[in-house]
């Protein structure tokens, strides 16, 4: 296991600089950055799990920002170390099953480091699994979702079937969970659409869906969804359709 950081913070602050030593004494890989979303976005194969720094909470706005888009795409681990005031505030940007840790000032840097190894841990056990973009416009619906599956799976949420698209020409899943009825463009054409992409064109999907009339079904058959599942079901039965199915598909490799 890689031990990688993305350290985001003044660098010139002397605790900045008195953590990032400690985690490398400590054997991490430690990538600095200072608050600033665009050198941020410049960074080439960034760690997932980021520790911020909290200098002055009001010049981070624009951070919390990005680390909220971030979370909704379930992209990162964020750690923060401020003030108890700072830390519930940040709290309150940033998406809470998102946040693995929280240090107050003044921190234990031997206690952060200790800790810090624990987040890197979880969160390689987290990438380990396997990836499912759910496809909503009902946002309810999509936390609902979220929270079934998200023990045993990575959960994506997109709320339109453009922006599934434009996720999934940037981002590998293994499954996408597809909404049938959604505005400007339907699941149907969602799913035309990948079909037509060789990038695109074999990611497993399934419908998700309240319509369950034959005509429905009929119109989708071609496309060769995976499955086509009624959101009316149990919880429990989603999720057993979904463990089956990477089952069968585990066999199918094995073969």
């Amino acid at each position: 296991m890689r031990k990688r950081i993305l350290l985001i913070g003044d660098g010139k602050s002397f605790m900045v600089s008195s953590i990032a030593k400690e985690l490398r004494d400590e054997r991490f890989e430690v990538i600095q950055a200072s608050p600033n979303v665009t050198e941020i976005e410049r960074i080439e194969n960034k760690p997932s799990v980021y520790l911020i720094y909290i200098d002055d909470l009001d010049e981070m706005q624009e951070l919390f920002v990005y680390l909220k888009d971030k979370a909704v795409e379930n992209d990162v681990s964020v750690s923060i170390i401020g003030s108890p005031d700072e830390i519930e505030k940040a709290k309150s940007k940033v998406a809470e099953e998102s946040i693995a840790a929280v240090f107050e000032r003044p921190v234990n840097v031997k206690e952060l480091g200790r800790k810090m190894k624990q987040v890197v841990e979880n969160e390689d056990l987290r990438l380990q699994k396997k990836k499912i973009l759910v496809v909503d416009d009902d946002g309810t619906m999509l936390r609902a979702i979220k929270s079934w599956l998200s023990e045993k799976y990575q959960v994506f949420m997109v709320n339109s079937g453009i922006a599934a698209i434009t996720f999934l020409a940037k981002n590998e899943v293994d499954l996408v969970l597809l909404d049938y009825e959604m505005p400007v463009t339907t699941g149907p054409k969602v799913l035309e659409m990948l079909r037509s992409e060789p990038s695109t064109s074999d990611i497993p999907v399934m419908f998700l869906t309240v319509k369950s009339d034959k005509d429905s079904v009929m119109k989708v058959v071609n496309l060769k969804p995976e499955k086509y599942l009624l959101k009316t079901m149990p919880p429990a039965e989603l999720l057993a359709n979904i463990d089956d199915f990477f089952e069968a598909q585990k066999a199918r490799n094995y073969k």
